[in-house]
């Protein structure tokens, strides 16, 4: 993974992997940015569905409110999970630790409930 300055993030393998210590990501300004911005955006619809409910407002309306908040959120996840993949898992297995695969499956199982 590289971060904004461009070096590569020597220490990921230590963000990522188990060895007793606590797990971190090591996302990129740009991609932290960018998620947080949706996330926002999320938390904005959110109250604006909350609004809907408060003015009795016409129960399909609100569920398409509704439903793109969800496809929102699936859509951050999926952000999440691809990096994760690329970096966190590709790392922890490199490092020979194959129970990352069982953690991810629980993971993506959760993901497309």
């Amino acid at each position: 993974m590289t971060t904004s300055t461009g070096h590569a993030a020597a220490d990921a393998h230590d963000n990522c992997s188990s060895g007793g210590m606590e797990r971190k990501s090591h996302h990129s300004d740009k991609t932290k940015a960018n998620l947080l911005s949706r996330l926002n955006r999320i938390e904005g619809q959110i109250r604006g569905i909350k609004g809907l409910i408060e003015k009795d407002t016409y129960c399909d309306d609100v569920l398409n409110q509704i439903a793109a908040a969800q496809s929102a959120l699936n859509s951050v996840g999926r952000l999440l999970l691809e990096g994760h993949m690329k970096s966190c898992i590709v790392e922890r297995i490199q490092a020979g630790e194959n129970e990352v695969i069982d953690e991810l499956l629980v993971t993506v199982n959760k993901l497309m409930k």
